[in-house]
């Protein structure tokens, strides 16, 4: 692939050196037919002197004037040969020349772009102050770069806005979870069995996960902090607490550890777990593999139309073949928890109905063969 700095240069030196050939060759052309109309002159007049081809200098004469103008075409086209080869060296060189006076040119004007392209490279959310603040005369690169600055100074104060918004939000979120669990603390006893515990944990995991979600949005589908997770312990503690509903699960898993937000890939695979079950038929299979770096999810079901694949991950998008339950986030969820760990999710439909989803980490390693078989 040719870069814009290449295909300038190949622009600047192909029209320098066309101009170039078009007029060497033409003085060229030109001054032969000058010569031979001057011979054809002297051919048919009285031969010159020989010091007067010499330049002035005197020279013994050594033949007739016969003799002198029968040699004159001979030294007519060793002249003109001459010329020629020059100007095929001439062209040469200026060919060398032009490339890299063209090269040097381009950078020059493509430099701009370049630091725009920097700009572009470095910025973040925590990086929004930045502007490219191109000097220089008043020109199209000028413009773009003060374009772009614009559109960095509406970007920063949305994004200033959106945190704001995420601030109240996270407050209001965070106060009902917590006198949820108040509650559950002062107003279960504790001999009341798994109930409290139970609850007192999907709280706690709710609060971890507004936190992470919250996190997760400011910073645009990224993660702060990482820590290593064992993904298959995950895939087998939420087998084990799902309610299958009269569907089938089965599980296999290989230990398998990716730097992630353990809350979140909590998150991933309950929404994939609770989607397949959600969208099953009674006496439905659901079959959840996690192999070689790859988590996959499949089911049973309704048949799913293969242009629609694409909505699967949209918000608040639900097929028409769904029972219309959920608020239609689940698997964009899946796809934002997804991107945050650098990972992929791709979608199949099952040749007899139901779905396959396969979320491939990237960068995985196997940890220890403590790892097992969830069924």
């Amino acid at each position: 692939m040719t870069t814009i700095r290449v295909r300038l240069t190949l622009i600047y030196s192909g029209l320098f050196l066309l101009t170039s050939i078009v007029l060497l060759v033409t003085v060229n052309l030109l001054l032969r037919q000058a010569v031979k109309r001057r011979v054809g002159q002297l051919s048919g007049g009285v031969a010159p002197p020989l010091d007067s081809l010499s330049g002035g200098r005197a020279t013994p004469p050594r033949a007739g004037p016969g003799d002198q103008l029968s040699q004159l075409p001979g030294l007519v086209n060793n002249v003109i040969g001459y010329q020629w080869q020059v100007t095929v060296l001439t062209v040469g060189g200026l060919t060398l020349v032009s490339l890299a006076v063209g090269w040097l040119l381009a950078g020059r004007i493509l430099r701009p772009i370049h630091r725009i392209t920097a700009t572009a490279q470095r910025l973040s959310l925590s990086t929004l102050h930045e502007r490219i603040a191109l000097a220089g005369p008043k020109d199209e690169l000028k413009e773009l770069a003060d374009t772009f600055d614009a559109m960095l100074d509406r970007l920063e104060r949305s994004v200033e806005g959106q945190r704001r918004f995420i601030a109240n939000a996270s407050h209001e979120l965070r106060t009902p979870l917590a006198v949820q669990r108040a509650a559950i603390e002062i107003g279960l006893p504790e001999d009341v069995g798994e109930i409290r515990g139970t609850l007192l944990r999907h709280n706690r995991r709710a609060e971890n996960l507004i936190d992470a979600l919250l996190v997760l949005a400011r910073a645009e589908h990224g993660l702060d902090s990482r820590s290593p997770v064992a993904v298959d312990q995950v895939v087998r503690r939420v087998l084990a607490e799902k309610d299958a509903d009269g569907v089938t699960v089965t599980g296999r898993t290989e230990p398998l550890v990716v730097d992630g937000d353990p809350v979140l890939l909590n998150r991933l695979v309950t929404n994939l777990l609770d989607n397949a079950v959600r969208y099953n038929h009674r006496g439905g299979t659901v079959e959840v593999t996690l192999s070689h770096g790859v988590l996959t999810v499949r089911n049973t079901g309704p048949q799913v139309p293969d242009e629609r694949l694409g909505d699967l991950f949209k918000p608040f998008r639900r097929l028409h073949t769904t029972s219309g339950q959920g608020a239609g986030l689940g698997l964009s969820i899946v796809a934002a928890i997804a991107k945050a760990h650098g990972a992929d999710v791709r979608a199949n439909p099952n040749p007899g109905g139901g779905l396959e989803l396969a979320v491939v980490f990237a960068g995985s390693e196997d940890a220890s063969p403590a790892g097992g078989t969830a069924e």
